[in-house]
């Protein structure tokens, strides 16, 4: 959501920069609205104050026994009015708040002009992707030699793009959520919560996932409930209508959860394996802040989910998003991305964004200063990281010629063991 001033006072050079991230604002509908709006407005203090005259001088006449009967007519024609224009204004202030609820954050001045991914700026690497003395194999050959993910039998059980972990694979996954949290809570200073996973629609909407992004949700029938997307929505929505001290800002959260998307605009992308799936489970960061310092706690939570990659040993790139692919809420994003050997390719494995008060805004999030004004909160939100990706670029960087898998180091007092090796359950 914006802030309507911001736009009147500002609406030519918005409608410039909300263009390079593809979205073209109806100016002239915005001004057509506005301009009514303000003859509304005009034209029912003009009567206020000429009802409140005519109040006056139908006094007077009374007084005199004078007959005030056309004088009250007219007057009641007045009220009639200022009823109707009063319910104008009402109905072009809805307008106006749909209008505003369906424009996307205006990107911040430093991120660059693009029309796709293909536009967006690295801005550093970490990292040598290792050289294989043999074929390095997709994650999803790797863990169905080693009996740990099973595909086929998760779209049995509910359908395409869900997963089985067995034995090892299973507690990869646990390994990591511990792992991952650990260092989020204990070194980098965040505080964790587990929140629910199914949430209204007015939470969805002050995150900005409703309603321009409903296809790409689960719905729960017959109730306000949805399936969480990511933990942002739920996190984010723990000071909702709320007004925080100003002085307990920044305000770090962290929070592990399973999300759940359609992926209804991802139509033969990433359609083998699990990079891509409608259940994953993901630890997701959370800050609010202060306008002044809401862009240092940027580069802080990119900063997070880069040392969970270093700490495994995973070479990333980092880059900063252009105006045309960063998400609605977003004033800026980095994604930082993963090299997987078994795809010749970095993967998106962290999204970390600034919303600046677009979701404050929505969800009416404040913070009262020392002076006793409350402004809206910046909110940021970043991955900390996936699970289930995280899991895919340790099974292909860490893959070894007789087939299994070397746990990082970092990693090995939360999994129990050096190495995954071929599952021998018969049941398979």
């Amino acid at each position: 959501m914006h802030d309507l001033s911001q736009f009147r006072a500002n609406l030519d050079s918005i409608a410039e920069r909300l263009a390079t991230r593809g979205f073209q604002l109806d100016v002239a509908q915005f001004r057509a609205l506005d301009v009514e709006r303000r003859a509304a407005i005009t034209e029912s203090e003009q009567l206020k104050a000429q009802k409140k005259s005519a109040s006056v001088e139908i006094g007077k006449l009374r007084q005199q026994g004078a007959d005030t009967a056309e004088l009250q007519q007219k007057g009641r024609a007045m009220d009639e009015r200022m009823a109707a224009l009063d319910e104008r204004v009402k109905e072009l202030d809805e307008s106006f708040r749909t209008m505003l609820a369906g424009i996307p954050n205006i990107p911040h001045e430093s991120v660059p002009v693009g029309k796709s991914s293909d536009d967006n700026v690295e801005v550093r690497r970490w990292g040598q992707p290792r050289e294989f003395d043999f074929q390095p194999k997709p994650h999803w050959d790797l863990g169905a030699d080693l009996k740990i993910l099973d595909l086929e039998r998760a779209a049995k059980i509910t359908g395409a793009r869900f997963a089985v972990y067995w034995g090892a694979g299973a507690r990869l996954e646990r390994a990591l959520m511990n792992f991952m949290l650990d260092v989020q809570t204990r070194e980098h200073g965040y505080t964790e919560v587990f929140p629910p996973c199914m949430i209204n629609s007015a939470s969805l909407y002050g995150t900005g996932q409703l309603p321009k992004f409903k296809a790409d949700l689960f719905k729960v029938e017959e109730h306000d409930l949805w399936l969480a997307p990511t933990a942002e929505v739920p996190v984010t929505n723990l000071f909702r209508d709320e007004t925080l001290e100003a002085g307990a800002l920044p305000i770090s959260l962290c929070a592990y959860t399973p999300c759940f998307r359609s992926e209804a605009g991802s139509y033969g992308r990433d359609v083998r394996g699990i990079i891509r799936v409608h259940q994953f489970h993901k630890v997701e960061m959370v800050k609010f802040a202060r306008a002044e310092q809401s862009y240092d706690e940027l580069e802080k939570m990119t900063a997070n989910a880069e040392d969970i990659l270093k700490r495994l040993g995973l070479p990333f790139r980092t880059v900063v998003l252009c105006t045309g692919d960063m998400g609605s809420s977003a004033a800026k994003t980095y994604d930082v991305e993963v090299w997987l050997p078994g795809q010749n390719a970095y993967k998106e494995i962290s999204s970390c964004s600034n919303c600046e008060a677009y979701q404050a805004r929505r969800a009416s999030i404040r913070a009262k200063s020392a002076k006793g004004k409350a402004e809206y909160v910046h909110t940021l939100n970043g991955s900390g990281l996936p699970i289930g990706r995280t899991w895919v670029a340790i099974v292909e960087n860490y893959q070894q010629r007789d087939g299994s898998i070397l746990i990082p180091e970092a990693l090995q007092p939360y999994f129990g063991a050096e190495r995954i090796e071929a599952e021998s359950q018969t049941f398979h």
